[in-house]
């Protein structure tokens, strides 16, 4: 898929070429909790939310188009990267599936990508995701987006209309009390030392990104105080583009206990473990188990 921009008029782009992209599925997947749903007569689906560093919304009227709202035609690399356009979705659908041993399994996988089809992976900050799934252990998505709205109100910089999501030494400097003031519970204290861990090494984040294995990218996440493996692997997979993290939280294990054979092992799915397991929870937890 090569997307382009069709027109620009306004601070509207017009993109084409965005073959099964949906702005539906990407947004309403769980994946990002910065962007909701907004009506507006021009369009039949509409998110609005902030993104690298400005507010931005992304709508659509049916498949194959999209609309930016709120961008200038030069900026369009910019959410082409954040959208993961450029990423060969058609390829990892089939390795998905054909990875799969032959039989029910296969079909399984087959269905939810049929029933996904049109969901990216959004290449999130790295701070934001490591931040945001730490708010999100043992939480929902409603609760998860009020908080994160909070603390971007209390400590976010002003981009203009919104607030940007706090830097990791703005939360730090704030401090463990005045995070758990955000009604963010026993997450507080995660929230201050990783804050505390990444605004002190700079490079913290850097050593992540460039780590040769999933092993070593995982065991400098769980270096941290209250990250564990799921959100390590929603980080490495939502923050950090590594699409072999293969979450599991209670809606992936129903999936994987109910709906495959008995020790269904997940790394069949390779290189494209991360994308298959957002199609899974995706189908099982918002289409009605459509797996």
């Amino acid at each position: 898929m090569s997307a382009y921009v069709i027109s620009s008029k306004d601070g509207v782009l017009r993109v084409g070429g965005a073959g099964d992209f949906s702005v539906y599925s990407t947004f309403d997947c769980g994946q990002c909790f910065r962007f909701d749903a907004a009506e507006d007569p021009n369009y039949k689906i509409k998110y609005t939310g902030v993104a690298r560093g400005k507010k931005i919304s992304f709508a659509q009227n049916g498949p194959g188009e999209f609309y930016i709202i709120g961008a200038r035609e030069e900026d369009f690399p910019i959410w082409e990267n954040y959208l993961a356009l450029d990423v060969d979705y058609d390829g990892m659908n089939e390795r998905m599936v054909s990875g799969v041993p032959d039989g029910d399994d296969r079909e399984t996988m087959r269905r939810a990508v049929d029933a996904s089809r049109g969901i990216r992976i959004l290449r999130q900050d790295r701070w934001e995701a490591l931040c945001s799934f730490i708010v999100s252990q043992n939480n929902n998505i409603p609760r998860i987006k009020k908080i994160i709205a909070a603390m971007c109100e209390k400590y976010g910089e002003d981009i203009g209309g919104a607030r940007d999501f706090p830097s990791a030494k703005a939360l730090s400097d704030a401090g463990e009390e005045a995070i758990f003031a955000l009604r963010t519970g026993f997450r507080a204290k995660y929230i201050a030392a990783a804050a505390d861990a990444v605004s002190s090494d700079e490079g913290f984040l850097g050593r992540v990104a460039e780590a040769e294995s999933y092993e070593d990218a995982e065991r400098l996440l769980v270096s941290l105080k209250g990250v564990g493996p799921k959100v390590a692997a929603c980080t490495l997979l939502f923050g950090f583009e590594r699409y072999d993290a293969f979450p599991v939280d209670v809606w992936i294990k129903k999936v994987l206990a109910s709906r495959f054979s008995e020790g269904f092992d997940y790394h069949v799915f390779g290189d494209a473990a991360g994308v298959a397991q957002q199609y899974l929870f995706y189908a099982e937890r918002y289409l009605g188990g459509a797996v």
